[in-house]
């Protein structure tokens, strides 16, 4: 894994250096699998994928390292999905992102995005003149898998 070639990669590389962060390998192998990612991942997956990849064997403890430096520099964010999984995401420059549907059963997330969603915080903002600097929504239920024939059905309580 040499140089980053996604533009969240990039942007990563940029703000490290900045910040004062030397290139070092195992960074570079954790920056450069986010920025192939369409969702999060926990360090667990982020360890797994790198020593599958056999480019680069990252331990778990250099993992969260890397993690916490990242969040620091606000380049990922953290997100808590239940059952004491925490998952890691790129924040990617233009500030798109997307929210995330938990199976409770499974574990599987579910990236989603809706504009309604994004339009109804702004207006709450608006109208409670609360600034929102940034906001997750994690919705938790049952996936179609896991629900089996007829559909999601509500999780057991």
């Amino acid at each position: 894994m040499s140089t980053p070639t996604g533009s969240w990669a990039v942007h990563a590389a940029t703000v490290l250096s900045e910040a004062g962060f030397r290139r070092g390998g195992a960074r570079a192998a954790v920056v450069d699998l986010l920025d192939a990612q369409a969702c999060a991942l926990s360090a667990y997956d982020i360890e797994q994928a790198l020593r599958e990849e056999g480019d680069r064997t990252v331990a778990r403890a250099s993992v969260y390292r890397i993690l916490d430096e990242l969040e620091e520099l606000k380049l990922v964010s953290r997100i808590d999905v239940g059952q004491g999984i925490t998952r890691y995401e790129p924040v990617r420059p233009g500030g798109h992102h997307h929210h995330h549907m938990v199976c409770d059963r499974c574990g599987r997330i579910i990236p989603f995005s809706d504009d309604g969603l994004e339009r109804a915080i702004s207006r709450l903002a608006r109208e409670s003149t609360f600034a929102v600097t940034e906001h997750e929504i994690v919705l938790h239920g049952v996936c179609a898998e896991c629900a089996g024939p007829g559909g999601p059905a509500s999780p057991p309580r």
